[in-house]
């Protein structure tokens, strides 16, 4: 540790050589909304540490920190879109898929289970991408986690897109949004003959 600066009683802001956050007493830690509380007593600096913010923010609002009107409405907006499940639970707002990133991405992978999304992609310099061409590996998606992050099955399948389309593509593609054209593998092409087809 860095440094350790106590905001409020039993919450300190605390630094370290890579990272930081809150680091609270047994006793805030236990006043913890359920809602909001993680298992241990260190609330990151990168989303953790708004769930600090919500949860007292009747003290924070009552003090003279200088950083009070900057830190509640970031902490409100980081909550809302990278926590909106506890976020929305909380403060008794609504997150739609529009005020959330992570909102918006399960939802739009929720819509697509058991399809096969893009996850990677080859431009026509790989042996295997016909000139004019985007080679596309994907995968049968499985679930979506509460974050948004995608779980995928086993199973792949191998595509060619059209460069323009894909250049216009969204952020949770399928096999057929894409319009992909399959093929066996990655295995080289002869880009000549490929390309005339």
């Amino acid at each position: 540790m860095q440094t350790a600066d106590q905001r409020l009683p039993g919450i300190w802001h605390v630094t370290t050589a890579s990272h930081g956050g809150f680091l609270l007493s047994d006793e805030r830690q236990s006043a913890m909304p359920a809602l909001l509380r993680r298992d241990d007593a260190a609330y990151e600096e990168d989303v953790d540490w708004t769930r600090v913010m919500l949860a007292f923010e009747p003290e924070w609002r009552a003090t003279r920190d200088p950083l009070r009107d900057l830190e509640l409405p970031l902490a409100h907006d980081i909550a809302r879109n990278w926590l909106p499940d506890a976020y929305g639970a909380f403060t008794g707002k609504a997150v739609t898929p529009r005020d959330s990133n992570v909102s918006r991405r399960r939802a739009a992978y929720q819509a697509v289970i058991g399809g096969y999304v893009s996850t990677a992609a080859y431009g026509d310099w790989a042996d295997w991408v016909p000139t004019g061409k985007v080679g596309v590996v994907f995968r049968q998606l499985a679930g979506v986690d509460a974050l948004g992050f995608a779980n995928y099955t086993g199973e792949v399948r191998y595509g060619l897109v059209d460069k323009a389309r894909y250049a216009e593509r969204t952020e949770v593609e399928t096999f057929e949004s894409l319009g992909a054209v399959q093929v066996e593998s990655m295995a080289p092409i002869t880009k000549q003959v490929a390309a005339l087809a």
